[in-house]
């Protein structure tokens, strides 16, 4: 991987806070972020953001401005735009030529695409004639494969054939809403941005069964309406290859061709260790055929499953199924083992958490934010449960399913947690799909890529992607 420059932010770029980012303690303290993070700012740092936007216009700015980034506290709003001069869009693609024929009309009919140059990478397709016909009709270049080596192989060649600045992939079951491009081409005004992913939703269709209302709203390509930065263990831990826009020069040799699975996963986490920034930009939209076939749809969320195990070989605990600082999971397992006497042991751990957070963040001349440390445990406490729930119904029901011979007690654990992470994950969605059908399409997928976890560090004869980590500590800026 190239090496991340160390430019600066611009002069004129500009970030606003996370709307969710909160101000505390007389403006002297942001909380927000993924992980969630309390940073104090000095006298001059509160000077600068005396509103939610920050403009950058020396080196102190430049530097603020990017750690909020970086901590997810802000985001672009929104950069320089950059034209679509200077991009060429790569497809790969095997065997779906209705796909391509959609794609390819999609792009001509946007302004902001029409006469972007198009690589078509042909994977190996049973009828590489096809292909090349429809590539043809739209103006775009054909690379072929004999035989299919693969989507990472696929995009690689693409990326060897452009010569722009930036590359946009775009799989053969997408098509991009108009405009979709623009916000995505902005973020390169940043020099240490790598890689921008959009939003992606479903493609709208006449057949809106169940699962499809589930994918609506749950898909696994789907990572939200929040803007983002890409990195392990935070609100948006990868992007998927579906829809991306590179800095050519960043990505090197680019995906890893020994992956058949998790390529995506593996480049961002490559890129985000050289000191590179990847973003998520939900501003620009692109839609993905959804599979809504049941047994072909839980074939895909078993074989997403496979990819951990291949990730933890290169990543380590960036895999990791379950992120518990160690006091909370202490808290929770006297909880749940102890009975009434280990809850209340459970309520002194996290007690002492509290005071002892207190006393870190405490400043000389001012009282110990105890009210705001003993929120911040009780929220910390909240989402190392629903971690811990999310665990059991999903990366580890295997070993979930033991404790249905442990008594009645732990049965009645086991499905109080299963109703209640349904329920939790439904009630976003709740005008687009019943209860009933998104809870059990949900325990579906969980146990459809828990089975893939398994069997794929069993493959790896490696339980590295079955283990927990420990929080990852970071920097206050201010």
């Amino acid at each position: 991987m190239p090496p991340c420059p160390l430019d600066r932010l611009p002069d004129g770029t500009a970030v606003r806070l996370d709307p969710r980012t909160r101000r505390r303690d007389g403006d002297t303290v942001l909380l927000g972020g993924s992980p969630l993070r309390l940073l104090r700012l000095s006298p001059r740092a509160r000077a600068l953001l005396a509103t939610d936007r920050l403009v950058v216009t020396d080196a102190a700015t430049a530097g603020l401005a990017a750690r909020l980034l970086d901590g997810g506290l802000a985001h672009p709003d929104p950069g320089p735009r950059a034209g679509t001069d200077d991009v060429t869009v790569v497809v790969p693609v095997r065997d779906r030529t209705a796909g391509l024929a959609r794609l390819l009309a999609a792009l001509r009919a946007d302004p902001g695409t029409a006469g972007v140059p198009v690589v078509v990478v042909d994977d190996g397709s049973a009828d590489p004639a096809a292909v090349a016909a429809v590539a043809a009709a739209a103006g775009a270049r054909v690379l072929r494969h004999p035989s299919s080596r693969g989507p990472a192989a696929a995009r690689n060649a693409g990326l060897r054939a452009a010569d722009t600045a930036a590359v946009a992939f775009l799989d053969s079951d997408c098509v991009p809403a108009p405009g979709w491009l623009t916000p995505l081409l902005g973020h390169l005004a940043d020099p240490r941005l790598a890689l921008v992913a959009p939003r992606i939703t479903g493609l709208p269709t006449a057949r809106a069964g169940r699962l499809t209302r589930y994918e609506g709203v749950a898909s696994a390509l789907d990572m939200g309406p929040h803007p983002a930065p890409v990195a392990p263990h935070t609100a948006v831990a990868y992007v998927p290859s579906a829809a991306l826009v590179a800095r050519r020069t960043a990505l090197g040799g680019g995906f890893d061709e020994q992956l058949r699975v998790a390529e995506d996963v593996d480049l961002v986490w490559r890129l985000a260790a050289a000191g590179w920034r990847v973003r998520y930009e939900p501003a620009a939209v692109v839609a993905h055929e959804h599979r809504t076939e049941p047994a072909d749809w839980l074939r895909r969320r078993a074989f997403y499953g496979t990819g951990a195990a291949l990730l933890a070989r290169r990543h380590g605990d960036a895999v990791a199924p379950l992120v518990l600082a160690p006091w909370a999971a202490a808290a929770w397992a006297l909880a749940l083992l102890g009975g009434r006497t280990g809850a209340g042991v459970a309520g002194g751990v996290a007690a002492v958490s509290s005071v002892r957070l207190a006393r870190r963040l405490a400043v000389p001349g001012r009282p110990a934010p105890v009210a705001l440390t003993a929120a911040l445990t009780a929220r910390g406490l909240l989402t190392s449960g629903r971690t811990l729930g999310r665990a059991a119904t999903r990366h580890h029901w295997p070993l979930a399913v033991l404790l249905l011979g442990a008594g009645p007690r732990a049965r009645r654990l086991l499905l109080a947690t299963a109703v209640v992470d349904a329920v939790a994950a439904w009630v976003p969605h709740h005008r687009a799909i019943g209860l009933l059908p998104f809870a059990a399409a949900r325990r579906l997928d969980d146990l459809a890529y828990g089975a893939g976890l398994w069997l794929g560090a069993w493959r790896a004869r490696s339980v590295r992607a079955l283990l927990p980590a420990r929080p990852r500590t970071t920097g206050r800026p201010g």
